[in-house]
């Protein structure tokens, strides 16, 4: 067993950020399940929105965000990102982060969809993620200890339900015991729940799933983004094409160049992220491909030298100028609910980046809010423990009966398309209901009830994701109207009845015991 003050699930933005402010004087355990560059923030293309322009304002950021949000955002939380974004991308200079500027040396500020300022600030055309992870990490001091390959399966709770600490297992499958008076869960999205994604291969929705299955508190997690443009090749996704591209001014057109989102929105082929994925979803479920003409943008490799590496690793001829792309799972806009500081409902776990959902994202998440998000409550989350300095508890918790029999989980590959098919761009009642008896066939409350240690890392990973994709199923189910990202095509407007509602979510079997006390 390890003891330290602070552990972090995690290694992406958000986790970097939160190490790189903590006191020198506190022993920071840092647990990663693949490597520490290996995560969704190093693989960003995009920028960090913040309203540095002489023409725009916090306040122009503000109602951006809620806008592309549908109005579900918490507007308290969005002012509050907004106006310490500017501060914040001072900081990252100041730290040697290197933007790209122009001849002048001012920054080189870009647009992308539901922005009407240009705002976007980026590093190395797109590699905006790989230099910050590489910044944040080179200031790391040496109270920091990074532990590669654990992939934390379990939250350790006292009998009073307070978080202290962590079980994890390595690549041999063996066990490890981390504890510590701060654990924050930063283990990113769950993209790879879905077939169509331009998450990393690690990204499965654990930090969901253990939130949940620990008591924790979940929202909205029925707002899945689809990104509009992932390279499609031999009917499969390969990669994110950033929305930078039709921010400098790339269009999307059909088999026979007609563009696709004239009259469909006033923004056109910068529209929200929901409306334009939705739109190429229509053209390839009708079997016309869709493709990004980039033939208007000047020196695209230099630009653009990640999304152009990613084409000629997959034979995409860029001197003819077209992109095939189509839409696939980017971002969760849900996740374990927690205060402006990351705290859960459950004491001594926190929250931060797109495990996360601080409300600041509401429906659909703003283009470029995202590393703006992770470096903002990040840094705020720092400073909460740095002033509030934690004790180890006492450990007073009865172990689990291990002598279950596990039902055999499905092949990732098969969780993979039935969320895709039934859970995926747009849904129905008849299907969401179809994946929810297909996901409850496989009793995954048993899993809750008599814990995992006997599983390999592999069998755990692949129920985490089904434990997450039950939470979204859920979700998908009672939201009874179209918003944002979530498209149901029996409800496909929004209601105001729902405007400003969560769907909130906690472990299911304390809300059946919860009910079964009412009915008695």
């Amino acid at each position: 067993m390890k003891k330290a003050d602070v552990i972090i699930v995690g290694s992406g933005l958000a986790s970097l950020q939160l190490a790189r402010h903590l006191s020198k004087d506190l022993n920071v355990i840092v647990l990663t399940k693949s490597f520490v560059k290996h995560s969704n923030s190093t693989y960003a293309q995009g920028g960090i929105a913040a309203a540095i322009g002489t023409s725009d304002t916090p306040y122009l950021h503000y109602l951006d965000t809620l806008e592309a949000g549908c109005h579900l955002n918490h507007p308290n939380a969005v002012m509050q990102l907004v106006q310490e974004a500017p501060a914040l991308i001072e900081e990252l200079i100041k730290d040697g982060c290197q933007f790209d500027t122009d001849e002048a040396g001012a920054l080189l500020l870009g647009k992308e969809g539901s922005h009407n300022q240009r705002r976007i600030v980026h590093g190395g055309g797109d590699q905006t993620g790989k230099r910050i992870v590489e910044g944040l990490i080179q200031h790391l001091s040496s109270n920091i200890s990074i532990y590669e390959n654990q992939f934390v399966y379990e939250l350790l709770l006292d009998d009073l339900g307070r978080c202290y600490g962590v079980k994890s297992k390595d690549q041999e499958n063996c066990m490890h015991t981390f504890t510590a008076p701060y654990v924050v869960l930063s283990t990113g999205g769950c993209g790879q729940i879905y077939s169509f994604t331009s998450n990393t291969d690690t990204i499965t929705g654990d930090g969901m799933a253990l939130a949940y299955i620990a008591g924790a508190e979940l929202a909205d997690m029925e707002f899945i983004q689809f990104h509009p443009t992932l390279l499609y090749s031999n009917e499969e996704t390969k990669g994110l094409v950033s929305e930078a591209v039709r921010g400098e001014g790339a269009v999307l057109i059909n088999k026979t160049g007609e563009r696709i989102m004239e009259n469909v929105h006033p923004l056109k082929d910068l529209a929200p992220r929901h409306i334009v994925a939705q739109n190429i979803y229509n053209y390839l479920r009708k079997g016309q491909s869709v493709y990004l003409d980039i033939r208007s943008i000047r020196d695209f490799q230099m630009k653009f030298p990640t999304v152009s590496a990613l084409c000629e690793d997959h034979g995409i001829d860029l001197s003819k100028g077209l992109i095939p792309v189509a839409p696939g799972a980017h971002f969760v806009m849900g996740g374990v609910q927690t205060d402006p500081v990351g705290q859960t409902t459950v004491d001594g776990l926190y929250a931060l980046g797109e495990t996360a959902c601080t409300g600041v994202h509401g429906a659909n998440r703003l283009a470029s809010n995202s590393l703006l998000e992770a470096l903002t409550f990040g840094k705020r989350l720092a400073r909460h423990i740095n002033s509030n300095p934690g004790k180890h508890i006492p450990i007073h918790k009865n172990k689990k009966n291990t002598t279950f029999l596990f039902p055999e989980l499905p092949e990732k590959e098969l969780i993979q398309r039935l969320m895709m098919e039934r859970v995926g761009i747009v849904r129905s009642a008849q299907k969401l209901n179809e994946q929810m008896e297909w996901l409850e066939s496989f009793q995954l409350e048993k899993f809750h009830e008599f814990g995992l240690d006997l599983l390999t890392v592999e069998q755990i990973n692949r129920f985490f994701m089904m434990q997450t994709a039950w939470l979204v199923t859920a979700s998908a189910i009672e939201r009874e109207e179209s918003r944002g990202g979530h498209y149901r095509c029996d409800f496909p407007n929004e209601r105001s009845s729902w405007q400003g509602k969560q769907i909130l979510q906690q472990r299911l079997l304390e809300r059946r015991a919860f009910n079964e006390q009412i009915k008695s």
